[in-house]
C-alpha cells in the first residue's frame, strides 16, 4: 500500500511539474531533484506503463527517463541490480509493442535510443543484443507503428551497431531502401530516409561506406519536401567554390613596401586595400558557413600557393603573419595549445627575434611571445627560463642600444612586454635574474622622457612593476625609483602593484603618488538629458553612451577619460586598505572626491566607490571618534540617496551592501531620524517593488508570445530582484545589530512585507530572506522580539523540513537563536522543534553538497537548544546522537558554536560526552582533528586555546595519550600537532 501512495504522489508531482504556476512548478522541479535516481527510474517506468494516466504525466515522465539516462547515466544505472537493469530493458521494448499513441512511442523510442547509446562500451560491443534484434524484427514487422519506431529509434542512435556495423552493412542497406520503397505509409518513408541521413552523417569520413550508400541518396531527395531549395542553393555553393580562389589571390595582393619590414610606427591597416577586403570577405564566409565547410574549400589552394616554400618563406611578410597566427593559436587554444607545442614554438620565437634585419617580424615574435607565455602553465615554462632570458636579455641589449643611437623603439616595447610576461608566469623562479634586468629598465625609465617614447615609458613601467611582484619584497631594493617625472599619471595601475610589494613602506612615496592621482581620479565626465532625436544625432559621436529614460528622454554620459579616473580611484582604494594609518592623512580628501560618484551609477567602473566607503570609514578610525563621525557625515546622505535611486541592479547591490557595512563601522546613533525616515520609505519601496515585479512576470508568463527565450529573461529579471532583497535583508540585519530593540517601532512599517514575504506560496529565496530577517529580530532584539511571533514562529518551524535547503537553514538558525537570545517565551518552541531538527539531520541525503549546510545548522541549533535551554529537551538521551554528528566543516560560523559547547562539556568533566573511563576520548580526538583540517576551528577564537587545553591535559596522561593518537590517521595527527602550535 505504501508503494501504491508513492506512486500516487509522484502521478501528482509530474502533474505540478506542467503546472502554469512557476511557483507551483519550481516547487515541484525541487521536490523532484530530492528523489534518489533509482527510484526516479522505478516511478517514471511505472508511469510510462500506466495507460489508465493522464496522457501529459506519461509524456512528462518519458522526457523525465530520457534526461535522466542522458545526464546521470553512470551514477544511476550501474548501481542498479543486474535483475532489475535487464527487467528496464525488457520493459521498454515491451511497452513500445503495447503503445498506442504515436507521439507517445516516439518518446519511449527516445529513451530506448538513449540506453542503447550509454550501452556501447569503449570497444564498441552492444551490451544489450535484445535491442538490436528487436530493431530488425520491428522493421520487417506487418506493425506500421514498429516499423516507425525502429526507424525513429535508428535514426536517433544510427551508432547502435557498435562495432558490429561493417558485418550487418547490407542488412542496414536493404532494411533502409525497403523502408524508402513505402509507397503506402509516408510516415516509414520520411523516417527512412532521415535515419538513412543520419546513419551516412556518422560515418563522414569513412569514404568506402558513402560510396555503397550513394545510390539511396535519389530516394533520401525524394522524400524531402526541400528538394527545391537544395537545388537552388547548389548553383550558391558552386559560386563559393569560385569565390575561394579569388578571396585568396586579393589577400596576396600586397604592393611592395621597402619601408615595410623595419618601420618603427605601426600604421593602421589600408582598408580600402585588396588583401584587407579579401581577408574581411573570407572570416564573414568562414562564419557564416563554419570552418569545417570552408576548409576543405581553401586547404587545396593554401598548398598550392605555398609550393614555392623556400623562396616564400623568406618573405617578412610572410613570417610576420606566421608570427600572428602563432600569437593567435596561443591565445584561442590555451592552455592546450601551449602543453602540445611548447618546445617548438618558443624555439621558432626567440630564433625569429634574432632577425635583426626586419624590425617588423622581430616585433611581431615578442608579442606572439607574450600570448604564448600569459596562458603558458608555470611548469612549463620553467625548464625554457634561462634559454629565454637570455634571448630577451640580447635583444633588449641591442635595441636599447638602437633607441640611444637611432631611436627605433618597436621591437624595444615589446621585447619589454615580453620580459613582464615571462616574469609574470615564473613568480619567484625569476629572482636570479632580476638584477640582470632592472639597470636597462630603470635606465629607460629615467631617460626615456620624450613624447614619442611615452608607450615604452609605460610598457616599461609596467614591466618593472611586475617583475617586482613576482620576485617580492626582498629583492625590491628601497628606493629603486624616483618619483618625479610626469609619468606617473600614465601608469598609476604600477603603483598599486608596488604598494603591494613594499607595504607600509611605500608610505613615503604618497606625497609624490597623491597629485597626479586625485587629479586623473576628479576628471568630470561630460553629462546631457536629451531628447530622441538629439541622441540619434550624437550617437555616432564617439565615446558617447545613453539610458533611455522613458517620455523621449536619453541620459547621455562621454566616457573618455573615465577608464583612467576609475582606475585612480581603484589605486587610491588600494593605497586605503594596504596603508590604513598611514592614508589617514588623505581620507578627507578622497572622501570628497569619491562621494559625488555615487551619483555616477550608470557607469560599471564606479562600482568600486561604494566598495571604498567602509575601508576609508577603517582609516578614519585611526584618528579619533570626531573626525569619523566627519567622515560619516560626508557619505551617508549620499549613499542613502544613491539607495532611493534606480541605478542598474548589480550597482544598487554594491550601495547597499556598502551602507550596511558602514553601519556595522559606526554602530549606534550613526543614523538620525531624518535618515531613518527617508531609510524606512526607500526600503518600504524596494520591497513593494518586489512584489509588483513578480505578479507582472507571472502575467507574461500567461502571455501568448511566451516560450523558453522570454523564461529565461524573466529568471534573469528574478536574481536581479532576489539579489536586491538579499541588500535589503543586510541593511536591515546592520540596523539590528546595531540598535538592537530601539528600532523596532521604525521597523513595524516594513513588517507586513516581511510576512508576506515568508508565506507558504512565496518563491523559496523569499521565505528564505524573509526568515533571515526575523532570524535576526530575535538574535538582536530579544525578548522584544516575541511580540512579533504570531507571525513568524509557524512559518519558521514549518520550514525546518522545507524541500528548499535553503529554507532549511534559514529556519535552522532562526532556531538556534531563539534558544541563545530569545528567553522563556521561545522555550515550548525550542521544545517543538527538536525532532524537525532530528528528522532533518538524519535524512539519508542530508550531507550531499546541496544539503550540508542546511544539515549543519540544524545540528548547531540541537546543541544551542542542550546548552542554553537544557530544560526543553532530555539531554542525556540526544548527546550521543549530537556527538556523532561532529565536527561541521562546511558552516565555519556554526562550527565555532559546537566546538564551545563541546569545550564545555569536558571542561566539567560530562560522563555521557567523555564516557566510561574516559573511552570516549579518541572519538573527541578525532572531531577535533577534522575539525583543524577542514578550517572549522578558528585559530584567532579563543574555543582554539580550549580545545588545545584538552589534547594538553591528555597528553600528561602517558598511555591514554598513546590510545588516542594511535586511533588517528597521518592528516589527523598532522592537524592535531597544528592545533597545539598555533594555541
Amino acid at each position: 500500500m505504501a508503494a501504491e501512495q508513492e506512486q500516487q504522489q509522484f502521478y501528482l508531482l509530474l502533474g505540478n511539474l506542467l503546472s502554469p504556476d512557476n511557483t507551483v512548478r519550481k516547487q515541484a522541479e525541487e521536490t523532484y531533484e530530492t528523489i534518489p535516481g533509482q527510484s526516479k527510474i522505478t516511478f517514471l517506468l511505472q508511469a510510462i506503463r500506466n495507460a489508465a494516466a493522464a496522457e501529459e504525466a506519461r509524456q512528462m515522465a518519458a522526457v523525465l527517463l530520457r534526461r535522466l539516462l542522458s545526464s546521470a547515466f553512470e551514477e544511476v544505472y550501474p548501481a542498479l541490480s543486474p535483475d532489475v537493469q535487464t527487467a528496464i530493458k525488457s520493459e521498454l521494448l515491451l511497452i513500445i509493442q503495447m503503445e498506442t499513441q504515436s507521439s507517445m512511442r516516439k518518446k519511449i523510442c527516445d529513451i530506448v535510443a538513449e540506453l542503447a547509446r550509454n550501452l556501447i562500451d569503449e570497444d564498441g560491443n552492444n551490451q544489450w543484443p535484445e535491442g538490436l534484434k528487436f530493431l530488425f524484427d520491428s522493421v520487417s514487422s506487418q506493425n506500421v507503428g514498429l516499423r516507425e519506431a525502429a526507424l525513429h529509434i535508428f535514426w536517433n542512435f544510427p551508432g547502435i551497431f557498435g562495432n558490429q556495423q561493417q558485418h550487418y552493412l547490407e542488412v542496414i542497406k536493404r532494411m533502409l531502401v525497403q523502408c524508402m520503397q513505402d509507397q503506402e505509409h509516408p510516415t516509414v518513408r520520411m523516417l527512412s530516409a532521415r535515419a538513412a541521413a543520419a546513419f551516412v552523417l556518422a560515418n563522414e569520413h569513412n569514404l568506402p561506406l558513402l560510396k555503397h550508400f550513394a545510390d539511396l541518396l535519389p530516394g533520401i531527395l525524394q522524400v524531402r519536401n526541400h528538394t527545391e531549395g537544395v537545388l537552388s542553393l547548389s548553383p550558391i555553393i558552386v559560386f563559393i567554390l569560385y569565390l575561394v580562389p579569388q578571396m585568396l589571390a586579393m589577400m596576396v595582393d600586397l604592393e611592395e613596401d621597402e619601408d615595410w619590414a623595419n618601420a618603427d610606427e605601426l600604421e593602421d591597416d589600408d582598408f580600402d586595400s585588396n588583401a584587407v577586403a579579401g581577408e574581411s570577405a573570407l572570416d564573414r564566409m568562414a562564419c557564416g558557413l563554419g570552418g569545417k565547410l570552408v576548409l576543405p574549400m581553401i586547404k587545396e589552394h593554401i598548398m598550392q600557393m605555398l609550393q614555392n616554400r623556400k623562396m616564400l618563406f623568406q618573405h617578412p611578410r610572410v613570417r610576420y603573419a606566421a608570427c600572428n597566427a602563432v600569437g593567435q593559436m596561443a591565445t584561442d587554444f590555451a592552455p592546450g595549445f601551449q602543453k602540445k607545442f611548447h618546445e617548438k614554438v618558443i624555439a621558432a620565437l626567440l630564433q625569429t627575434m634574432e632577425d635583426q634585419g626586419n624590425q617588423r617580424v622581430q616585433a611581431h615574435a615578442a608579442a606572439a611571445l607574450i600570448n604564448f607565455t600569459e596562458d603558458c602553465p608555470k611548469s612549463l615554462l620553467i625548464p625554457y627560463l634561462d634559454n629565454l632570458v637570455k634571448h630577451l636579455h640580447s635583444t633588449m641589449v641591442i635595441k636599447l642600444q638602437e633607441l640611444i643611437q637611432k631611436g627605433t623603439k618597436l621591437v624595444l616595447e615589446q621585447v619589454v612586454t615580453s620580459i613582464a610576461s615571462v616574469a609574470d608566469t615564473a613568480e619567484e623562479k625569476f629572482v636570479p635574474y632580476y638584477d640582470l634586468f632592472m639597470p636597462s629598465l630603470k635606465h629607460i625609465v629615467e631617460n626615456a622622457v620624450q613624447k614619442e617614447l611615452r608607450l615604452l615609458r609605460g610598457k616599461t613601467i609596467e614591466c618593472i612593476s611586475l617583475i617586482g611582484l613576482a620576485v617580492g619584497k626582498e629583492k625590491w631594493p628601497k628606493g629603486q625609483l624616483k618619483f618625479s617625472d610626469t609619468w606617473i599619471s600614465y601608469m598609476i595601475s604600477a603603483w598599486a602593484r608596488m604598494c603591494k610589494i613594499l607595504g607600509k613602506e611605500f608610505q613615503q612615496y604618497l606625497p609624490v603618488v597623491m597629485g597626479p592621482l586625485m587629479k586623473t581620479a576628479s576628471i568630470k565626465p561630460e553629462v546631457a538629458l536629451l531628447d530622441t532625436q538629439d541622441m540619434e544625432n550624437m550617437s555616432d559621436d564617439d565615446g558617447w553612451e545613453f539610458v533611455n529614460l522613458g517620455d523621449q528622454q536619453s541620459f547621455g554620459i562621454k566616457t573618455a577619460g573615465l577608464e583612467e579616473k576609475a582606475t585612480a580611484c581603484q589605486m587610491l582604494v588600494c593605497y586605503a586598505k594596504e596603508l590604513k594609518e598611514g592614508f589617514v592623512e588623505y581620507t578627507e580628501q578622497v572622501v570628497k572626491l569619491m562621494v559625488p560618484l555615487l551619483k555616477f551609477y550608470f557607469h560599471d567602473d564606479i562600482l568600486f566607490t561604494a566598495e571604498s566607503m567602509p575601508l576609508l570609514l577603517d582609516c578614519a578610525r585611526v584618528r579619533g571618534p570626531e573626525y569619523l563621525s566627519q567622515m560619516w557625515h560626508f557619505m551617508c546622505d549620499a549613499l542613502i540617496k544613491a539607495i532611493g535611486t534606480e541605478p542598474d541592479s548589480d550597482v544598487l547591490s554594491e550601495i547597499m551592501h556598502s551602507f550596511a557595512k558602514c553601519i556595522e563601522v559606526m554602530g549606534d546613533g550613526c543614523l538620525n531620524n531624518e535618515h531613518f525616515e527617508e531609510l524606512g520609505g526607500i526600503l518600504k519601496g524596494k520591497l513593494e517593488e518586489h512584489f509588483k515585479n513578480q505578479e507582472l512576470r507571472q502575467v507574461k508568463r500567461q502571455d501568448e508570445d511566451y516560450d523558453e527565450q522570454v523564461e529565461e529573461s524573466l529568471q534573469d529579471e528574478d536574481d536581479s530582484d532576489v539579489y536586491i532583497l538579499t541588500k535589503v535583508s543586510d541593511i536591515l540585519h546592520s540596523i539590528f545589530s546595531s540598535y538592537q530593540e530601539k528600532v523596532l517601532l521604525w521597523f513595524e512599517q516594513l513588517l507586513p512585507l516581511i510576512v508576506n514575504l515568508i508565506c507558504p506560496h512565496r518563491p523559496w529565496p523569499d521565505r528564505q530572506w524573509g526568515l533571515c530577517i526575523f532570524d535576526d529580530i530575535v538574535e538582536h532584539c530579544s525578548p522584544s522580539s516575541f511580540k512579533y511571533a504570531e507571525y513568524f514562529l509557524r512559518p519558521m518551524l514549518q520550514s525546518i523540513c522545507d524541500n528548499s535547503p535553503e529554507v532549511r537553514q534559514a529556519a535552522a538558525y532562526g532556531v538556534g537563536v531563539m534558544a541563545q537570545f530569545g528567553g522563556e517565551s521561545y522555550r515550548p518552541f525550542c521544545t517543538e522543534a527538536l525532532p524537525l531538527l532530528v528528522r532533518v539531520i538524519q535524512s539519508p541525503d542530508a550531507k550531499t553538497k546541496e544539503n550540508v549546510n542546511a544539515t549543519e545548522n540544524c545540528i548547531s541549533a540541537v546543541g544551542k537548544i542542550m546548552k542554553f535551554k537544557p530544560d526543553c529537551v532530555n539531554v542525556e538521551e540526544v548527546l550521543p546522537h549530537w556527538l556523532s554528528w561532529l565536527p561541521l566543516h562546511e558552516d565555519k560560523e556554526e562550527a565555532v558554536h559546537t566546538f564551545s559547547y563541546l569545550c564545555d562539556l569536558i571542561e566539567s568533566n560530562n560522563p555521557i560526552v567523555l564516557g566510561h573511563n574516559n573511552s570516549n576520548l579518541p572519538r573527541i580526538f578525532s572531531i577535533i582533528a577534522d575539525g583543524e583540517i577542514h578550517e572549522a576551528i578558528k585559530h584567532e577564537d579563543p574555543c582554539t586555546k580550549r580545545l588545545a587545553n584538552v589534547v594538553r591535559q591528555v597528553q600528561t596522561s602517558g598511555g591514554l595519550w598513546t590510545e588516542c593518537i594511535s586511533q588517528l590517521n597521518a592528516d589527523q595527527q598532522a592537524a592535531i600537532q597544528e592545533l597545539l602550535n598555533s594555541a
